[in-house]
């Protein structure tokens, strides 16, 4: 077993969000820190009818998923993130990896693999 910790950030429409929470349950991710945001990709937007005029809207609204593992296998959330939100269509997002030093359990002080482990 790897103590080497990786965040993946996963950036997404939050409709999907629900079935991925669920699939990435099945594989052992216990911890995820969700926001919502705003961004635009190189679709640059979209335009919409608003009281019969057109105007250009240049944020959509997402959901970043972040979620800190070392226990469950980095391609296994990577794989499983893939496939519950491929459609095909401009805007399925991003999934971004990264290597992470370190990590502490503030009540506790332990660091590392300990730090992310559940207590028994």
């Amino acid at each position: 077993m790897s103590d080497k910790l990786t965040k993946i950030e996963i950036i997404t429409r939050p409709i999907k969000f629900d079935e991925l929470k669920q699939e990435l349950a099945k594989i052992g991710v216990s911890g995820l820190t969700v926001s919502n945001v705003l961004g635009c990709g190189l679709q640059k937007g979209f335009t919409e009818l608003y009281r019969g005029v057109k105007r250009e809207v240049n944020m959509h609204e997402r959901i970043k998923v972040e979620i800190v593992v070392c226990k469950v296998p980095v391609q296994s959330v990577i794989d499983t993130a893939h496939r519950v939100l491929k459609t095909g269509q401009p805007g399925d997002g991003k999934i971004f990896v990264y290597e992470i030093a370190n990590a502490i359990k503030i009540r506790t002080g332990e660091e590392g693999y300990d730090a992310l482990q559940n207590e028994k």
